[in-house]
């Protein structure tokens, strides 16, 4: 396992889902914290709200495409690239995952479904690939992953 890799299984084991560890992730190569963000992504969690819809992996990279370019106050724009990387990012997790449903790419209908311990290890395979990529896009737009300022 990589550095990022055992990053996202101690996130994992301490209870964070897929779009909280993404996020922890972007604010960590900052070195920076924001515990509300943290929670307010929480509700994206096991494909929006535990119900397994869209991909809580998808939602997070999109989160994180907006904090490198999306509007943040009354005085900002989006930056123009914005709508691209998320439609690359959205392009790329489908054609890859082959869905954007959380359901579907998984397997699992009940998460708390202790039979079934797939979901984890697929999980883990989505997260690591994902964030790999979401550093690709950035760096193709001319962003500095972990570099906001």
């Amino acid at each position: 396992m990589n550095e990022i890799e055992i990053k996202m299984f101690q996130l994992v084991n301490a209870g964070f889902c897929c779009t909280q560890v993404m996020m922890k992730l972007a604010l960590e190569e900052e070195e920076k914290e924001n515990e509300d963000l943290i929670r307010a992504v929480g509700g994206l969690c096991k494909g929006i709200g535990g119900r397994q819809k869209t991909c809580g992996v998808l939602t997070g990279g999109i989160a994180i495409i907006g904090l490198y370019a999306g509007k943040g106050n009354v005085a900002e724009y989006p930056q123009s690239n914005y709508g691209s990387m998320v439609e690359d990012y959205i392009n790329w997790f489908e054609e890859v995952f082959k869905s954007l449903e959380c359901m579907d790419i998984i397997g699992v209908h009940n998460f708390t479904d202790h039979e079934n311990n797939v979901y984890p290890l697929k999980c883990g395979d989505i997260l690591v690939k994902s964030y790999v990529k979401l550093q690709e896009i950035l760096k193709d737009y001319d962003y500095e992953y972990g570099c906001r300022e």
